[in-house]
């Protein structure tokens, strides 16, 4: 057989190797997306959303203590056990969730659900307190201390030390990990490689290596690096986002309350809502409301707890108070004002298209002059970026559950590499497996929520309900590991 005839055969086989494969991926996309659809109906949405009406009204509204937390997430608990200060937790909490899910994914909700998705948006918020109160509370009960002195909890810990269920533990430390490279990793890197080309024409390449850069030169030092970061990061970008949104609605004013109205009629009317905006049945704007509210704040997905184990806090509900106020700030603030945004610009301007979230996101703030656009550049840009940052902490400290402190210098390395790869390649299969692996760690979570109910009665009657908050907790959180 000549040198012609080999090649070929050879490009033939290539070639059909190279079909089936891409055949075999396109099946694969479909299967997990499905999957995906399956594991965040209606279900899911009903079970967490249930979780936060059970723990507001078993733990008497904890939503109501709110202005508390705040002051107590602001004053350093001194002379408490911990790695870092209460703020610092409370920073790196939102630096993780807060991302372009704040942006990209209320408008989501809104070209999918109708303008009254917001408002499923920001009931889901309100309640979702609650939950994450509830998490914050196991994380500082059941935390342990390592040899090194060092804070470790989430619920992980929980399962294993509260409910005897290591194998449970197990698992939602394996699907946390697997996680943290989808939702918390490469999506939020393909999201600034794909800002920054799209807006500046920067190569995805450029934008890659100086992402996983940065995001390696901070994660090297550990919690105490992250949380240092995040803590002058988060709230500059946070307040920052605030005040361009307070500026657009000051320049929508005239459009504000024909928003709010259309927002609250569309929530509950079948009707085609008015001022130029296609309505929505009430279950549609529920759904994609609800779910973008428990996606965005991840009140009852497990993540928060992890860090928030790292507080120095001198009891379990001082830190529960403060982490609720994640919530708060993550839906109940930057959702709402994101959500007011884009409604108030699409009555403004009619011509907008609602097609789809990033379609109708990059429209919104376009109208507005001079501001729009780098507003939703920076807050894109800062909320991926932060997100990265607090998911790697995440996944860490769910390798060192599963094996210790030795693959913990493996895992910072895979994770930057994965930063890198995010940035150059399409992303709708992690996309489908990083939602997958999200439902699956909310499942343990929120078995354990609900099983321990009654220690977080126990815990909040003894240092909330009869107001002795400034006591310090028993010796049994600081359980050296072996």
């Amino acid at each position: 057989m000549n040198k012609m005839a080999k090649k070929l055969i050879f490009c033939y086989k290539f070639n059909t190797f190279a079909v089936s494969f891409s055949r075999t991926c396109q099946k694969m996309s479909q299967f997990l997306s499905t999957l995906s659809d399956l594991f965040w109906g209606w279900p899911m949405i009903i079970l967490l959303l249930g979780t936060h009406l059970f723990l507001t009204i078993r733990l008497r509204f904890p939503q109501r203590y709110l202005f508390r937390a705040i002051r107590l997430s602001l004053r350093p608990d001194k002379g408490s056990t911990g790695d870092v200060s209460q703020f610092a937790t409370l920073a790196t909490a939102l630096a993780a969730t807060i991302g372009t899910g704040n942006i990209i994914g209320v408008a989501t909700a809104v070209a999918l659900g109708g303008p009254g998705a917001v408002l499923w948006c920001w009931i889901t918020g309100v309640f979702g307190i609650a939950t994450k109160y509830a998490e914050g509370l196991l994380a500082i009960k059941y935390r342990v201390k390592t040899p090194s002195g060092k804070m470790l909890g989430g619920p992980m810990y929980a399962l294993e030390r509260g409910l005897g269920q290591r194998w449970l533990g197990i698992l939602f430390a394996v699907f946390t990990a697997i996680a943290a490279f989808g939702i918390g990793n490469t999506v939020q890197a393909n999201a600034i490689a794909t800002l920054a080309y799209e807006s500046y024409q920067v190569p995805p390449v450029l934008t890659g290596a100086v992402v996983a850069l940065l995001v390696g030169a901070v994660v090297v030092g550990g919690v105490k690096s992250i949380a240092r970061v995040c803590s002058m990061f988060v709230p500059f970008m946070a307040l920052l986002y605030v005040a361009g949104c307070i500026f657009i609605l000051a320049v929508n004013a005239q459009y504000v309350w024909p928003a709010l109205c259309t927002i609250v009629q569309s929530a509950f009317s079948p009707e085609a809502a008015g001022g130029g905006l296609a309505g929505s049945a009430v279950m549609l704007a529920a759904r994609y409301g609800i779910a973008r509210g428990l996606f965005s704040n991840e009140s009852g997905l497990g993540s928060a707890p992890i860090v928030a184990a790292a507080a120095q806090t001198r009891n379990p509900v001082r830190q529960a108070l403060v982490s609720g106020t994640a919530t708060f700030w993550d839906t109940v603030v930057i959702c709402a004002l994101t959500g007011l945004v884009i409604v108030s610009s699409i009555i403004a301007y009619p011509d907008i298209s609602i097609e789809n979230g990033a379609t109708l996101t990059k429209a919104a703030f376009s109208k507005i002059p001079y501001i729009g656009l780098p507003l939703l550049t920076f807050g894109l840009l800062t909320f991926a970026f932060s997100t990265l940052l607090g998911w790697c902490y995440y996944g860490e400290r769910c390798v060192e559950y599963l094996s210790g402190t030795r693959a913990m210098r493996c895992y910072r390395i895979l994770y930057v590499a994965a930063v890198f790869l995010g940035s150059i390649v399409s992303l709708q299969v992690v996309w489908n497996l990083a939602d997958i692996m999200n439902a699956l760690m909310a499942l343990p979570n929120l078995l354990s929520l609900l099983l321990l109910s009654g220690v977080l009665v126990a815990e909040t009657r003894k240092y909330l309900w009869n107001d002795n908050l400034d006591a310090s907790a028993e010796s049994e959180t600081n359980t050296t590991m072996q």
